[in-house]
């Protein structure tokens, strides 16, 4: 890693460490004249439970691994106070998340492409998920093998699991053996970002090999205060380390990768956005650029948890010592078991009867255990739980400044649920979970008690005010600073901000509509086809 004095310029200053930020500092700084800094406000990424898979229970919601997002409580979901953890060390997200290698259906793109983002549509894109991935099952059409990115299949057979994917077939839903592959849509096994033993988040793959590199300055703990600029143009960045400012001159562009959370309260910080907003903070207005912090969408839930006549949950396992040092020696050795496992292991796309065109709109994720959210105990009794997702949500909330101090947290407006057809596609698909489990594949092994929503829970309206009071995020913020070929999109289909020279916007925040599933392999294929474009445009 290069230790020069910060005061040098740089060809290329990268805000954010995180799923694209770590592709960004390795794609670029693979040219040996090209001086590249990337800063990023967390830590490194060390400790155990960071690199172990399973390790995410822990993490996710450790203030030393995680921003602690507060959001807005609102009427739509109970007035319920939630927080959006995001990953706050070297690898960002990736680092704490639930490991699930999954794109979305090829439709996603092509609506990006269709709503002015030109260049991205499915066909567009697909080079740039196999440039960075290494798959398991070897390089085929849909899949990369020379990548840096590790992408396994599923590690771990539960019999449990088999018997729900059998059930959703009795219930017609049919199944997939690649949900990256020719069929994006029914059910099957998850891929999750693994080599070896250990998680591969974007750190690992992309990060480690480039920080040898004499040309690529990695910097920790520098959390961004404001992109500097000079008659219209983006000259370098300030941030807060230790309590001091600092700041490095961009000779060329800088890049923000700090997410759908940040990267819109940096804009704004620097004095691009919404100019009432910016007035109201006293900031002085460079770029009257009203959606920057809009078009703000997530992933919600709601789970139907049920209970075991037999103890074959995970929740008992991890009360058997007998069954912990299984489990240890399975990971150890054979580099399997439920150790490996990320935050799904079966499920899949499906169709509620609000979907159009025949394309699902409803996303399940199944585990065999069960607990209330990730980082809480896992219940005492034998649980399994499935949860349903609206793949494409129609409610839009936005992200604000709460105040002009660059180390406040944002003013998040999830707006969960206000949309009513959001409301509708939920609880068709926690109706469609309770006929898979009604089958005869997996009836048998239940004891008929639903712990959520509950048995007496039937009617529309109860099954709405449940998913209202329980439901809660997937953890997929996206689309605050929409890509789009309109004069009022945030950045254009090259993810140039409007309004300021040199300055880009490189991560999932550019999404215009967020993609089916999760998230976190389309933000590794925003920041791969990001940096082409640098380089494209550099050249």
């Amino acid at each position: 890693m290069n230790t020069s004095p910060l005061n040098q310029g740089f060809d290329y200053i990268i805000v954010g460490a995180g799923s694209a930020g770590c592709v960004l500092a390795n794609r670029l700084s693979a040219d040996p004249a090209c001086r590249v800094l990337l800063l990023e406000a967390g830590g490194p990424s060390q400790g155990f439970w960071l690199r172990l898979p399973v390790g995410y229970f822990r993490t996710i919601n450790d203030k030393r691994f995680s921003w602690q997002f507060p959001v807005e409580a609102q009427a739509e979901t109970a007035h319920r106070a939630m927080v959006w953890p995001r990953g706050k060390v070297l690898g960002g997200s990736s680092a704490i998340n639930g490991l699930l290698y999954i794109r979305g259906q090829r439709a996603d793109y092509d609506d990006w492409a269709a709503l002015g983002a030109t260049g991205w549509s499915y066909r567009d894109v697909l080079p740039y998920f196999k440039r960075s991935e290494r798959y398991d099952g070897g390089a085929n059409e849909f899949h990369g093998g020379a990548g840096e990115l590790g992408v396994s299949d599923l590690r771990n057979d539960h019999p449990y699991c088999e018997a729900w994917l059998d059930a959703a077939a009795q219930a017609g839903h049919p199944r997939t053996p690649d949900f990256n592959g020719a069929q994006t849509d029914g059910m099957g096994r998850y891929q999750l970002t693994l080599r070896g033993h250990w998680r591969c988040d974007a750190a690992t793959a992309f990060l480690t090999p480039a920080r040898q590199r004499g040309n690529l300055t990695v910097v920790t703990g520098a959390h961004v205060s404001q992109v500097l600029q000079d008659k219209g143009r983006a000259v370098g960045v300030e941030w807060i380390q230790g309590g001091t400012r600092q700041s490095a001159r961009a000779d060329g562009e800088v890049v923000l990768a700090a997410g759908a959370l940040q990267s819109p309260q940096l804009l704004q910080l620097s004095g691009i956005g919404p100019a009432q907003l910016l007035r109201q903070h006293g900031i002085a207005v460079k770029v009257d650029a009203p959606e920057v912090g809009e078009n703000l969408q997530d992933h919600y839930q709601a789970r139907v948890i049920v209970k075991l006549r037999k103890k074959h949950s995970l929740n008992d396992d991890i009360r058997n010592p007998w069954r912990l040092a299984q489990m240890g020696a399975q990971w150890l050795f054979q580099k399997r078991g439920p150790l490996t496992v990320g935050a799904g292991q079966v499920g899949g796309l499906a169709c509620t009867e609000y979907a159009e065109g025949g394309r699902a709109d409803v996303l399940f994720n199944v585990m065999p255990l069960s607990v209330d959210k990730p980082g809480d105990a896992l219940h005492r009794f034998s649980g399994f739980s499935a949860s349903a997702t609206q793949c494409r949500p129609l409610s839009r909330g936005s992200v604000h400044l709460r105040s002009g101090d660059p180390l406040a947290a944002p003013r998040i407006v999830s707006n969960y649920l206000q949309h009513p057809q959001d409301a509708r596609v939920l609880v068709a698909g926690l109706r469609q979970l309770r006929e898979i489990y009604a089958q005869p594949a997996f009836k048998h092994l239940v004891t008929g008690e639903e712990h959520f929503p509950g048995t007496g829970v039937t009617s529309t309206e109860a099954l709405e005010a449940f998913a209202r009071h329980k439901g809660g995020t997937v953890y997929h913020p996206v689309g605050t600073c929409r890509m789009g070929g309109d004069a009022a999109s945030v950045v254009d289909e090259r993810l140039r901000v409007r309004g300021v020279d040199g300055l880009r916007v490189i991560d999932a925040s550019v999404m215009p509509r967020m993609v089916s599933t999760n998230t976190n392999a389309a933000a590794i294929m925003i920041g791969e086809k990001g940096a082409a474009m640098l380089l494209e445009d550099a050249a």
